[in-house]
């Protein structure tokens, strides 16, 4: 169903982060080589691989985990989240700046989202990227993306649609 007006749609997982992806797989591989080393001991080792297996399967479960969903329409920005967050509207004739620049310079990065810290709202789910949009009180949305450039463009159509 294509819901009027909307000129972009992304969504964004919480499992889908490579870096967290690589820290669960290290995890399950330490499980699985407990479990080798200890053969002789079969209670340790049992829960080693139990372990293990729980690590991986919700890993996938994880995977496909909407954390939250971007929609661009003209005039506005909607960021609607998991079963009980609140649905997040920012209405693009507030916003004075809208810029490409990375989410953050740290490496590791948890999920968030609606994170209200240091006069910026942030959401992320995963990779590197983000779309910075200033309002006029000076409040800052920081909206991390798999496809920056495209985010981009739409939430500059449809401000510019919304202010011709």
């Amino acid at each position: 169903m294509i819901k009027e007006g909307l000129l972009y749609t992304e969504n964004q997982y919480l499992g889908r982060d490579r870096v967290w992806i690589s820290v669960r797989l290290v995890l399950a591989l330490f499980c699985f080589t407990a479990v080798y080393l200890n053969i002789d001991q079969l209670l340790s080792s049992q829960l080693f691989f139990l372990v293990g297996i729980a690590i991986i399967i919700t890993s996938v479960v994880m995977m496909y985990l909407l954390l939250y969903r971007i929609e661009v329409f003209e005039g506005k920005v909607m960021l609607s989240g998991l079963w009980t967050t609140r649905l997040v509207k920012i209405e693009l004739s507030s916003i004075v700046k809208v810029e490409k620049k990375p989410f953050s310079r740290f490496f590791f990065n948890n999920p968030v989202y609606n994170l209200h810290i240091n006069g910026k709202i942030k959401f992320y789910a995963g990779g590197k990227d983000a779309v910075w949009l200033t309002d006029k009180d000076g409040l800052v949305y920081v909206i991390g993306t798999q496809r920056q450039e495209e985010l981009f463009r739409a939430i500059e159509t449809a401000k510019s649609k919304a202010n011709p």
